[in-house]
């Protein structure tokens, strides 16, 4: 096997262009004496420049054509290949329980997930980098206010510092894609608790965006609502909607600004 044909269905666009691996495998550098996990090796361009690092290492690979390959073509790595699906691992086994920092270049189609993955295993990633879509590295980093802030920008930096380090063009992969890469590194922030229930602000945060277009009293009247009848209780929630923030639209609003209005629906709806 000489190379590894790319396949549409796992989203995999391999990178050709040397530089650009080294450049992607030094952002690691930022966070040092960490051991490694490299998601969606492919053919190991990015590998060959993480190895030398002196760090542990391990990847994980779900195809198995890059498996083979990976086995032939860097046998130092016949310990470390995870033939499993990184979004289905269990990753308090990954290095027995030890932080570790998240690399790639990460698959496509699954890039968003890979973020909301992170966020479940934050205490042991503090610190994730790598190559996705143009389009979600600037959702990652986008400030409220933003056409791009949304749903991602403000689960993450809740949690996360993030860095948008550099664009990357599709001519460095094969295939080719149709949109640009870049390059992001995630940093954990000073915060150690959510300040709010998270399970509910990830709705809050969801649904409002959900119809970022309208005004942030349409959609939480909905939710509201789906909150009254899942603890057993009905109530007028007309003062609560009519206040001054309300009459925003979701990407208007801080990650704090999102914290605080969890607090405020906690609240309205009576805790269970």
């Amino acid at each position: 096997m000489s190379s590894v044909r790319p396949k549409k269905f796992l989203g995999q666009h391999f990178l050709t262009d040397q530089r650009t691996a080294r450049a992607i495998a030094d952002t690691v550098d930022a966070c040092p004496g960490l051991p490694i996990l490299e998601v969606g090796p492919g053919m190991g361009v990015l590998t060959q420049y993480l190895v030398p690092k002196g760090r542990e290492l391990k990847v994980v690979e779900i195809d198995f054509e890059s498996v083979a390959y990976l086995r032939r073509h860097h046998p130092e790595l016949e310990d470390s290949i995870i033939e499993d699906d990184f979004l289905k691992m269990h990753l308090e086994h990954t290095f027995g329980g030890r932080p570790f920092v998240l690399t790639g270049n990460y698959p496509y189609n699954i890039s968003s997930q890979i973020f909301f993955k992170m966020l479940d295993y934050r205490g042991l990633i503090p610190c994730c980098t790598g190559m996705i879509q143009k389009e979600v590295a600037e959702r990652l980093a986008a400030a409220p206010g933003s056409k791009t802030y949304g749903i991602l920008s403000v689960l993450v930096q809740l949690w996360y510092d993030v860095e948008y380090l550099f664009t990357v063009e599709p001519g460095v992969f094969n295939p080719p894609p149709k949109v640009k890469s870049a390059v992001v590194r995630l940093t954990r922030n000073a915060t150690e608790r959510c300040g709010c229930d998270e399970r509910l602000m990830r709705r809050v945060v969801k649904g409002t965006f959900g119809q970022r277009r309208k005004m942030m009293r349409g959609p939480l009247r909905s939710l509201l609502a789906q909150i009254d009848a899942e603890r057993g209780r009905t109530a007028d929630h007309t003062a609560f909607l009519a206040q001054p923030l309300l009459t925003r639209r979701p990407e208007q609003l801080s990650v704090a600004e999102f914290v605080d209005l969890t607090n405020a629906v906690d609240a309205e709806c009576g805790r269970p």
